[in-house]
């Protein structure tokens, strides 16, 4: 089946950024001139992702303001001449792509978030996007959820994101236990994750970091799963379950990450994108000079 839905939890109270969240949703931080969210979003869109479900709380309307119309401002910016403008405000979703938001009631984990959308999803596969992590492809020859997505729909296997990290970093991510060392944009079958090893013990320095493609089952797994780390319903106690009944593989990214639930990885994503930017590439490019002197 072909995967066109994508399930974005956006109901995180952003406490590694704070204050900058306190009344902003972390989600709806800038990147330059987009919000996280909307870069977030449009990975999904260039993978082919038809309907995205955002999994929110009261507070979070920001984010489904920012996708809605402004009639008044759009009126405005026309009337004044500033097509460009305007064209950004408007253009920020295909007319062919839907943003449907679901509230979670209560925080009771990512697995719990997740289950949030099951009416949505229905018997369909759909994918996962975590929003503090932006997944830059733009030097890359593959854009990796849309390979994942392809890998998907030929053999049925969920699929994983992994990248691979350094090894005093591999205590921080869940890490992939699979014994082949992955080239970037390929992929191999998955017998388990482990949950913040040490380097020592850790199966491989592939971590998880935050894209997946499930099939339907996942639902029905996640209703039946127990509270687990943090008294949460964990989406890999789920994955866990769905691995003893079926396969699983893990895709090694051959973009670039940046993950902005934390505030220097925040930073290098404005640099990362700034760069890019043809309204600002010059003067970051200038200004990364001058500090670096």
């Amino acid at each position: 089946m072909m995967v066109r839905k994508a399930v974005i939890p956006v109901a995180g109270l952003g406490t590694r950024v704070l204050p900058a969240s306190k009344a902003i949703p972390k989600e709806m931080l800038p990147i330059v001139d987009k919000p996280a969210i909307q870069l977030v979003i449009e990975e999904a869109i260039a993978a082919g992702i038809k309907e995205i479900i955002l999994v929110t709380r009261s507070g979070k309307e920001a984010i489904e303001n920012h996708f809605d119309k402004h009639y008044e401002l759009e009126s405005t910016l026309e009337q004044k001449g500033k097509t460009a403008i305007l064209e950004s405000v408007r253009d920020i979703l295909p007319p062919s792509v839907t943003v449907m938001a679901i509230r979670q009631p209560e925080a009771k984990g990512l697995g719990h978030a997740v289950l949030c959308a099951q009416a949505a999803v229905g018997k369909d596969p759909f994918a996962v996007l975590l929003p503090d992590v932006l997944v830059d492809c733009d030097d890359s020859d593959v854009h990796d959820l849309t390979q994942m997505i392809v890998n998907f729909t030929e053999n049925s296997s969920c699929q994983v994101m992994v990248e691979r990290v350094a090894d005093e970093d591999i205590s921080k991510y869940g890490i992939a236990d699979c014994n082949t060392d992955l080239d970037a944009g390929s992929s191999t079958t998955v017998s388990g994750f482990v949950e913040k090893p040490a380097p020592h013990e850790a199966p491989s320095n592939l971590a998880v970091v935050g894209r997946y493609v499930f099939p339907a089952r996942i639902m029905e797994l996640l209703k039946d799963t127990k509270p687990g780390a943090g008294n949460e319903i964990q989406l890999t106690d789920a994955m866990d379950n769905l691995l003893k009944e079926q396969e699983m593989s893990v895709y090694r990214m051959s973009g670039q990450t940046f993950d902005c639930g934390n505030k220097a990885g925040y930073v290098k994503a404005v640099l990362n994108f700034a760069l890019k930017h043809p309204e600002t590439k010059e003067q970051t490019r200038s200004l990364i000079k001058q500090l670096s002197v």
